[in-house]
């Protein structure tokens, strides 16, 4: 990975880390379990792609009434983040098996979710996972200049306003997987060479993208237009529906572990150092939020658990409950911060606070 301008401590004389990772392995190793999934994960597989797919199914099947056909799509995009979140992305993180086949068919289930396993992997595993919450490097804080996600991103005036129309924004993001996003992430991240493993061929991986991109609308789109007798633009207004559903599911539960007031944006010193260690920074870059709450451990696939999964990206989010404990004994421990919202509501609450602060001219606010 072209990063050289960024280097972590690796100052740790206390060892927090090796701490923390045997402690972990040990309890894998005393309870004989595996770091991924098991059939609580394979049950839910089969749960959230029968919420995605079963609509569709239905839609193009039976003669519905227009109000059917929106609510069936508003299920979908509930299926298609759960699918996200549960399945494509433990896959993607190898944790989903402990056989590589396996994680790669799952996690390449992105593709029917409007996305790329390529880009995918480069954004979130290897730019968001390393350089967590440092602006110009983390990509999933930089929305270009609509919000302002960071008090280090340039400030305009309409900034002011983003805590009441940032939601409204928030739901497009799958739906710009699917149009504009794919393409200008695989010419950017090809440009830099930047790979999640080995560097693939160029003509590959853009002979993938579409190609996916074809049979991806073929199904949303162009299956339902030709066996369903229905006017045109309510297929489309039912595509739209769908993205727009699991875009505001996604982007809330990755707001709520990153764009809230306890999560810091620091930036390295002038030698491009950061002043903790990797293990260190996410602690201080990551916040848990409604960990007590089963519904959403069960449905948001463990992200609500994001110091974990931040730490232990290779261990399946069927685990991080029972791991929290060890991950948040350690840091007390050591003096190190275990940020965590007690309730999804706090954290909601404080998200859009924060992007009130953010969006105050920065002369006033710093």
């Amino acid at each position: 990975m072209h990063m050289e301008t960024i280097r972590f401590s690796r100052k740790d004389s206390a060892q927090f880390f090796k701490t923390l990772n045997k402690r972990v392995n040990e309890y894998f190793n005393e309870n004989k379990i595996r770091k991924t999934g098991n059939w609580r994960l394979h049950l839910k597989t089969i749960v959230m792609f029968a919420l995605f797919l079963t609509p569709y199914f239905l839609i193009l099947t039976l003669d519905l009434p227009f109000w059917g056909y929106v609510l069936l799509s508003m299920v979908m995009g509930v299926g298609m983040a759960g699918v996200g979140m549960n399945v494509m992305h433990d896959g993607n993180h190898g944790s989903y098996s402990n056989k590589k086949w396996v994680n790669k068919f799952m996690g390449g289930s992105i593709y029917i979710l409007a996305g790329n396993v390529y880009n995918w992997q480069v954004q979130h595993n290897v730019l968001h996972h390393t350089y967590t919450n440092i602006h110009e490097h983390d990509e999933d804080m930089e929305a270009g200049r609509i919000l302002r996600f960071s008090k280090h991103a340039e400030w305009k005036k309409h900034h002011k306003f983003q805590h009441f129309y940032s939601i409204f924004l928030y739901g497009l993001l799958t739906f710009n997987w699917a149009i504009t996003t794919d393409f200008q992430q695989m010419y950017r991240y090809m440009k830099r060479k930047l790979s999640y493993g080995k560097l693939p061929s160029p003509a590959i991986n853009w002979s993938t993208l579409v190609i996916t991109k074809v049979l991806y609308l073929t199904i949303w789109i162009v299956l339902p237009l030709l066996f369903v007798d229905i006017p045109w633009w309510q297929i489309l207004l039912g595509f739209f529906i769908m993205h727009y559903v699991a875009g505001v599911i996604l982007s809330v539960v990755f707001q709520l572990a990153h764009i809230v007031d306890d999560a810091q944006t620091p930036l390295p010193d002038e030698t491009g150092t950061m002043k903790n260690t990797w293990a260190i920074h996410q602690l201080f870059t990551t916040v848990n939020f409604g960990t007590k709450n089963r519904i959403v451990n069960w449905f948001t696939g463990g992200l609500n658990h994001q110091v974990e999964h931040h730490i232990f990206p290779n261990i399946s989010h069927v685990h991080y409950t029972k791991i929290s404990k060890i991950v948040k004994q350690t840091a007390k421990e050591f003096n190190l911060p275990y940020n965590e919202y007690k309730t999804t509501r706090k954290a909601i609450i404080s998200h859009f606070k924060h992007l009130r602060e953010l969006g105050r001219q920065p002369a006033l606010q710093y």
